[in-house]
């Protein structure tokens, strides 16, 4: 049984089409100047601070808008991650929303907690293997609720889903290259959702999502350290396929990595023709 869908498919299909042809449209308008001189180019002013002379003497000005392309391509992609989720989990879910907002009275004294137990997380790191699992710190924070100190308090997770069997999924979709502060904010936003639900585990499955990994297939290959140290990584992350195994079952992330192939293969002559040749 596929995980994605004909209809679903054909909608990803449309939507990744959409969002490579606005981003060709936006950066196939930027004009750069081809420097005439080393004199000409060194008169120069940027009120952004983009000039980078020794690239703009080596590299002809199409390579250059395709650079720029290719780093806003890469900004964007967060979106698309989101977006394919949800589409896919629709076929598969209770319920599914993007960038959901909660917004519920809460112990403030359980709000507090996720803030010191990331504290203490964090104190932890390096100190012989001491650091306290997600299943202590979500426990912890919920054993701090107080009935006399309610105020309401929101949270934002990119991705949730509530699934047939009533548990419920909260994603925070991220980069899987995380800086150590990254990390950590993400840390205290997954133990917040565990105090704005009121669940822990399985009830409420808070995770940072990584969309794929960078070092190759298995989890075992994953090496940045930031998110290894700096985040239960075992229990808190979720990489690649077992991220998309949630979302639509255990083929989506190959199903969706083959659309997106098929779109970069029909809309490749686009690209180079309209970023390169200003066609």
């Amino acid at each position: 049984m596929v995980a994605i869908t004909p209809t679903t498919r054909a909608k990803i299909k449309g939507y990744l089409e959409g969002f490579i042809r606005g981003l060709v449209e936006e950066y196939k308008g930027r004009e750069i100047l081809l420097p005439t001189s080393s004199s000409e180019y060194l008169s120069r002013n940027s009120s952004n601070g983009e000039l980078k002379p020794f690239q703009a003497a080596l590299v002809p000005p199409a390579i250059i808008r395709i650079n720029q392309f290719e780093r806003g391509l890469s900004t964007g992609l967060g979106n698309s991650y989101e977006e394919c989720a949800r589409l896919i989990a629709l076929d598969h879910h209770q319920d599914v929303r993007r960038g959901m907002d909660f917004k519920l009275e809460v112990s403030l004294a359980a709000f507090a907690e996720a803030e010191i137990q990331k504290q203490k997380y964090e104190s932890a790191v390096g100190k012989d293997g001491n650091k306290p699992s997600l299943k202590q710190m979500v426990g912890a924070v919920l054993d701090a609720r107080q009935n006399d100190d309610l105020s309401v308090k929101s949270a934002r997770a990119d991705l949730y889903i509530l699934a047939k069997d009533g548990r419920e999924f909260l994603f925070e979709i991220k980069s899987p290259k995380p800086n150590k502060g990254q990390c950590l904010e993400v840390l205290q936003r997954l133990l917040r959702f565990h105090a704005l639900r009121g669940k822990k585990r399985p009830q409420t499955q808070a995770y940072y999502a990584m969309p794929y990994n960078p070092y190759g297939v298995t989890r075992e290959s994953y090496r940045w350290n930031y998110a290894i140290n700096y985040l239960p990584f075992d229990e808190a992350v979720l990489l690649a396929h077992e991220f998309w195994q949630i979302i639509g079952g255990k083929t989506a992330y190959k199903e969706l990595l083959d659309i997106y192939f098929e779109v970069g293969r029909e809309n490749s002559k686009f690209m180079l023709d309209s970023l390169a040749f200003e066609l």
